[in-house]
């Protein structure tokens, strides 16, 4: 057996504080194991096996399997690679004790915590589904541990949705799977054991349902939190919450989301049963529901950087510092202390607290550099950039965009390279460098011309040409001009979109306006810059980039990765995708 998780709490000691009974303690263990996934069966069962050991006694094979059933699902973050061998170890010792509907749980457990691909998985399960099912029907296995094996599948499928030739009906199917669980369960919800798995069946049929029927996913995942405390378990229904939050945010009922995690939170405070990470998650989307309902959000948001935070603003401060400590200290997934940390940092800069901010940020640059964390960095390198710009400091922000700009060209995120790029030439122009930023700004062209983006391409050139005009003068800046107007003509020929062909007239419009600011008066223009050619439409600057370094959105590294699939925050389908993102099975509670 391994140890317990670092955030498990000591049990009190006997009276007097002196060694407990062995008898004691490993009646403690089992009830602990017949609730079905309690956070802390492990625990007990590790302090029950040392108190027998102690008087020289030993336990039963069918607690032995047990208790590696309880350590296995223990088994978070780097030592979540173990729990497949436990899980195989319990199943044979289950079966060894005659308990063939506990060998086959864990047998099923350790398949969807294996680290072979998801369909042979499914294929292995699929099996286990069946030889369930005959021992149900010849009363050698309960409701409750046939639905635990039927539901391990079905949380499989759900994880693999988003590769599926066909995910929407794969999708379907699964809801008619899960359906027909919940049917099969529901009869005997009197018995709480049975209560476990279908509170997780509804949870997860809220999940497959959220993309195409929120109003219906909702019902689902109420009716699965009020089975979940039907149901007696001590420990809060974290992932249920979750979702049960992101599906009413994107309904836009943020208030009831915040409600619903503020809720969670306080009864979290309470209950020592909460995991450190979940109760980290919990205040990172309490923050992001807060953020979205008010306009507060960090990357685009409507509270101007450098105004004095109104007083939700600074809930959501309080609510992430607390979450960078609670990450730290849960140890579990280093993904989340750097996903805490961005958000601060964001948070703290969009609010004008630029010192507070760098110091953030810069500890998420300061970690060792891990796999999948390259959309962190660049995001973190994003937000240094644009602090330095606000503390007068524009060659290191130049430095960071540009730093930030590789990281996005080594995920192949040419237009968040391209964008980059451009910032990056900005803070070069603000630091008085004109030869540097001129070139900067050709980087950035020639990436918005590989991304397919002409517009911004033509918009890059404009702005070299003032470089190029400060830096080696009229006749070269004329010829930037001309070239940025070849750009915006070969986007408005190839783009059908209305939107972006008013974005294209204006810029052309704008680039005419150079030219006659650089040429003077009365100037021959060429052809293409005449009327004909600019066009009608709106004169404004057009969307980003631009020369003004406002707020921005990298690439968020811990959105979710598909449409079926669940975020950090409890939001399905997340919103972008992201090459760090990858579907985890989880496997708390009954699963």
């Amino acid at each position: 057996m391994t140890s317990r998780p670092s955030d498990a709490r000591p049990y009190d000691r006997g009276p007097g504080g002196g060694p407990e009974d062995p008898h004691t303690l490993l009646d403690r263990a089992r009830r602990l194991s017949a609730a079905g996934g309690h956070p802390a069966a492990g625990g007990a069962w590790e302090r029950a096996a040392k108190a027998l050991r102690r008087v020289g006694g030993a336990i039963t094979p069918g607690d032995h399997a047990d208790a590696l059933d309880a350590t296995a699902l223990d088994c978070r973050g780097g030592a979540r690679p173990a729990a497949e061998t436990l899980f195989s170890r319990a199943a044979d010792l289950h079966e060894r004790s005659g308990l063939l509907g506990k060998a086959l749980i864990s047998r099923a457990r350790a398949l969807a915590t294996g680290p072979g691909p998801g369909a042979t998985a499914c294929a292995g399960l699929a099996e286990l589904c069946e030889r369930a099912a005959a021992l149900h029907a010849a009363g050698r296995a309960t409701v409750a541990q046939t639905a635990t094996v039927l539901l391990l599948r079905s949380r499989t499928r759900a994880d693999l949705l988003d590769t599926a030739s066909d995910p929407a009906a794969e999708a379907a199917a699964l809801r008619e799977e899960l359906a027909r669980l919940v049917a099969f369960a529901a009869p005997h919800r009197a018995d709480p054991a049975v209560l476990g798995p279908l509170a997780d069946s509804r949870a997860l049929l809220g999940r497959v349902t959220a993309p195409e029927d929120p109003a219906a996913a909702l019902a689902h995942l109420r009716a699965a939190v009020a089975d979940h405390v039907a149901s007696g378990r001590p420990w809060p229904p974290t992932e249920t919450e979750l979702l049960l939050a992101g599906v009413l945010r994107t309904t836009g009922a943020h208030a009831e989301a915040a409600t619903v995690l503020r809720t969670a939170v306080g009864s979290g405070e309470e209950n020592a049963l909460l995991r450190t990470a979940d109760g980290a998650r919990l205040r990172l989307a309490l923050a992001r529901t807060l953020e979205g309902g008010e306009g507060l959000e960090p990357f685009g948001g409507h509270e101007a950087p450098g105004r004095p935070a109104s007083p939700r603003g600074e809930e959501v401060v309080a609510l992430l510092t607390e979450a960078v400590r609670l990450s730290d200290r849960s140890g579990e997934d280093p993904l989340l202390g750097v996903l805490a940390r961005l958000r601060l940092g964001s948070a703290h800069a969009v609010r004008g607290r630029w010192q507070e901010a760098a110091t953030v940020l810069e500890e998420v640059l300061a970690g060792p550099a891990r796999d999948g964390d390259e959309a962190a960095r660049l995001r973190a390198r994003a937000w240094l950039a644009f602090c330095a710009l606000r503390r007068g400091e524009p060659e290191r922000a130049a430095r960071q965009y540009a730093l930030a700009a590789a990281e996005a060209r080594l995920r192949a995120d040419l237009q968040h390279g391209a964008a980059l790029s451009h910032r990056a030439a900005h803070a070069l122009g603000t630091a008085g460098a004109p030869e540097k930023a001129a070139r900067a700004y050709e980087r950035a062209a020639d990436l918005w011309r590989s991304a397919g983006d002409h517009g911004a391409a033509a918009r890059s050139l404009r702005a070299r040409a003032r470089q190029v005009r400060t830096a080696w003068g009229t006749a070269r800046a004329e010829v930037v001009l001309e070239e940025a107007l070849r750009e915006a003509q070969r986007g408005l020929r190839g783009t059908p979109e209305p939107a972006e062909r008013d974005r294209l007239r204006a810029e052309l419009v704008m680039i005419r306006e150079e030219l006659t600011e650089l040429l003077g008066p009365g100037a021959a223009y060429p052809a293409a810059v005449g009327p004909a050619a600019a066009g009608s439409g709106t004169t404004g600057p057009g969307p980003c980039p631009g020369p003004c370094p406002d707020p921005w959105s990298p690439p968020d590294p811990y959105e979710a990765s598909g449409r079926y699939q669940v975020n950090v925050y409890g939001d399905v389908g997340g919103g972008r995708p992201s090459a760090a993102a990858t579907p985890r099975t989880r496997i708390q509670g009954c699963v």
